[in-house]
Order: C-alpha cells, then sequence, then structure tokens
C-alpha cells in the first residue's frame, strides 16, 4: 500500500460523505451507561462537530440507554441538511449495564421507533443490524430473520438504508440477498486486520465499511513502532493509526469518538495527515508482528 492522498468523500446508501465522521458512543457515561459527567461538555462536542465539517455521526439508541440520542437531538436540532445519522440497534441494556442481545422482531421494532423518537426524525437515514458473536467478534450463522424485520421497516419508510455490524463475509452475502447493503461495521484497526479481503471486496462493490474501535478501543493501541512513526511525522500515535486507516482503503469511513472538543480536533487533523510510503510500510510491519502473535 503506497503513500498517497487520501479520497476525501465516499457514498453512504444515496449521500456522499466526508471520510472522517464522529462516534458519539463516549458521550454516555462510563461504560456507555448512564448521563455523561457533564451534560455541557457533552453538548459542545456535538455542536463543534459541525462547526468543524463533520458531515457523518455515529449513534445508538443502547448508548445510555438513549442518552447519546438526546443528546444529539437537543445540540444539533434542526439538523443540517448534510448531516447523515447512522444508527444501530440489536441490543438493550440491562440494568447493571450489561450489552444484551436484542434481536427479536419486536425488539427490533421498538429499536427503531426508539431511535426515531430520541433523534426526532420521522425516517433514520441508515440502521445498522448488530449481530452477537463471542465478545466483539461475529460468529456464523444465518441473519435473514432478524435482517428481514429491517427491510420491512425499510419498506414502510421508517429507514432509508440498512447497514450490518460484526459480521462475517459470509453473512455480508447472505445479507445482500435480501436487501441493499449500504455498508458494513466490523472491528478493525492498525492490529487488528481481520477483515483485510472483505475490506477489499465492499471497495470493489462501492460498499462503506466502517472500523469500530478503530484506535483498539477498551485496549488503545500501543506500539514503539507506532510511536516512532508518530515522531518521524510530527502527529500523535493515535493520528497516525486513524491516518493509515484512511490510506488503506477508499471505502473506510472512520468514526472516532471523543468526550473532548480538542481531542475532537486532534481526531479531525489526521484526515489531512498524508503519510509516504516508508512510514505505511513500517506500520504494516506493526500490523504482521501482531497477527503472528494471535496466530
Amino acid at each position: 500500500m503506497p503513500g498517497r492522498s487520501p479520497s476525501p468523500t465516499w457514498r453512504l446508501g444515496t449521500r456522499q460523505v466526508k471520510r472522517l465522521g464522529y462516534g458519539a458512543m463516549q458521550l454516555a457515561g462510563p461504560g456507555v451507561f448512564g448521563p455523561p459527567k457533564d451534560r455541557d461538555a457533552a453538548l459542545a462536542v456535538l455542536r463543534e462537530v459541525i462547526a468543524c465539517g463533520v458531515d457523518h455521526i455515529d449513534t445508538s439508541d443502547y448508548y445510555g440507554p438513549h442518552v447519546t440520542n438526546q443528546l444529539i437531538r437537543e445540540a444539533l436540532s434542526p439538523y443540517p441538511d448534510d448531516l447523515v445519522i447512522v444508527t444501530k440497534i440489536g441490543a438493550r441494556r440491562g440494568a447493571d449495564g450489561s450489552w444484551l442481545p436484542a434481536t427479536s422482531p419486536d425488539a427490533l421494532w421498538q429499536a427503531v421507533h426508539d431511535n426515531l423518537r430520541n433523534l426526532g426524525l420521522e425516517a433514520l437515514d441508515v440502521v445498522n443490524l448488530r449481530l452477537w458473536g463471542d465478545g466483539h467478534g461475529p460468529a456464523e450463522g444465518s441473519l435473514a430473520a432478524e435482517l428481514t424485520v429491517l427491510a420491512e421497516l425499510q419498506q414502510q419508510g421508517l429507514v432509508r438504508h440498512i447497514g450490518l455490524s460484526n459480521v462475517t463475509a459470509r453473512q455480508v452475502g447472505e445479507g445482500r440477498g435480501i436487501c441493499e447493503i449500504v455498508c458494513v461495521q466490523n472491528h478493525y484497526n492498525l492490529v487488528h486486520r481481520t477483515d483485510d479481503a472483505l475490506i477489499d471486496e465492499l471497495a470493489a462493490a462501492g460498499t462503506a465499511y466502517v472500523p469500530f474501535f478503530p484506535l483498539g478501543g477498551f485496549s488503545p493501541l500501543q506500539s514503539a513502532g507506532l510511536t516512532e512513526v508518530a515522531a518521524r511525522v510530527g502527529a500523535t500515535p493515535m493520528q497516525v493509526a486513524l491516518a493509515w486507516l484512511l490510506q488503506r482503503a477508499p471505502n473506510i469511513l472512520l468514526i472516532p469518538g471523543t468526550g473532548s472538543v480538542a481531542h475532537l480536533r486532534e481526531n479531525i487533523a489526521a484526515g489531512v495527515l498524508d503519510l509516504s510510503g516508508e512510514a505505511i510500510a513500517a506500520l504494516n510491519t506493526i500490523a504482521a508482528g501482531s497477527a503472528s502473535v494471535r496466530a
């Protein structure tokens, strides 16, 4: 993968969006549960998202639950015409903050209506069906029953576009036989590269790929090699990790999350960081080493 300036936009449904978006998960309280410690700060971050020109926000009504969607509505409604809001369904939160599958027809129907109500929308731009496997990884199995429910909600005009989250390549193929899939959101970053082949397949088909945990998630990326490349290019390690993703494939859309205005600006600055071929080669060495350790 040679160093090159990444293309600035990619298609998401019927819209062209900037490839560096924003993930709202961290606006909720600790463990993505309950209200934020500082509500005004959370609202300020969302307003800064728009001020910085971001036009793609990722959220879910099970963040909080309900918290992030209500914050988004308070901060941004009436929404800018160019803003695309993507949400996820397929889970609910236990009273203790646990993450529980919620993929029955009634649960999916309720989740769509909860998102509509809390976001203050008549139709959702993109809804990702989130499947559950082992931890944060996918597990094989048919998604036909769940996806058929979502496709019916799309036919009713409540959902404009459908995506998939935490899925295998085989499940993506099955999903395409049921309805149009406009994006896939899976675990992927510099050192977690299970989806390399799937990303390239989706790029060829014009389908967006959205990494969750682009910076490592609950275990932030740490590598002497990453730190070395960052020092060489005058950026932070996390900026380099985001820039690597943007240069990995043109269909990758990023949704790094933060509850800090300063960190938000730092993430957005990664969008103009152009890594050289030498830097990319060094970063790929880190990825290859990590893969061999996992094997």
